[in-house]
């Protein structure tokens, strides 16, 4: 276990591999350990990081930090004590949103940015994820299989406080003008069948920017790293491969990767 002091307290992460830095973020469900697939992936040729946020896992609980902005300032925090540069980031739910805030704050900072189950209005989330309690949450999003049940053990150490604050904040935050704004290569991943996150309308795909792409796993729910790993894995695989600074568009080069619109 990995950690270091911000403003007092403990963040939580883990890293492995060596290269060029990557950072995963996670979702309001679970924490840090559910990225450990992708995070094998990646190490091959990055340095994989994946931190817990505020009131998520091992990292401290303190309601005064749940707000968008503060786990903004939590990973712009990491990269300073920890020195790392340029990075590429993956978010997913929460964490997405966060990896686009930063993205938005800091454009010189990121490389590229993977936004997985990004709702593109508040009103694609599902009301339960305000309302239902977290383990009732866990049984309606994930399968019973081994590799949920890291998500699963992991909600139980969630601050539902911190979810509750993300969400008042999500209502000012504006994201689909965000994905518009962001000026950084972005790939927008979404799972068909995901029951917290509804997939992007097509009036909302043709507003996204040239540098950014969206893509549609068919088979995938909430977590598509958990439904289908060894697809997801191979398309951030490729997304990390593009030169910098190239369009994710570019992937439609490839049959599988090309955007689905219904």
């Amino acid at each position: 276990m990995s950690a270091i002091v911000l403003e007092q307290d403990i963040v939580h992460y883990e890293v492995l591999g060596r290269g060029r830095p990557i950072v995963f973020l996670h979702d309001w469900l679970g924490s840090w350990r559910y990225w450990i697939p992708c995070m094998q992936t990646a190490s091959t040729s990055f340095r994989a990081y994946a931190i817990d946020l505020w009131g998520f896992g091992d990292t401290a609980h303190d309601e005064r930090r749940y707000t968008l902005d503060a786990q903004v300032a939590l990973v712009d925090d990491f990269f300073q004590q920890l020195g790392i540069g340029k990075v590429a980031l993956v978010g997913h739910g929460l964490g997405a949103l966060v990896a686009m805030l930063y993205a938005l704050r800091y454009p010189g900072s990121v490389d590229r940015l993977m936004a997985v189950g990004f709702p593109m209005d508040e009103n694609h989330l599902s009301p339960r994820l305000r309302t239902a309690p977290l383990p009732e949450l866990a049984d309606w999003l994930l399968a019973h299989t081994p590799t949920a049940e890291t998500v699963r053990q992991d909600a139980g150490k969630t601050d539902p406080r911190a979810i509750q604050a993300s969400l008042t904040d999500l209502s000012r935050f504006g994201a689909l003008k965000a994905t518009a704004q962001v000026t950084n290569a972005c790939l927008l991943v979404h799972g068909q069948n995901d029951l917290l996150v509804e997939t992007p309308r097509p009036e909302e795909l043709a507003s996204l920017p040239e540098q950014t792409h969206q893509i549609t796993l068919e088979i995938s729910g909430h977590f598509p790293m958990l439904d289908e790993s060894a697809r997801f894995n191979r398309l951030l695989t490729d997304f990390l491969a593009l030169p910098s600074g190239d369009s994710p568009r570019n992937l439609q080069l490839k049959e599988e990767w090309k955007r689905r619109v219904r």
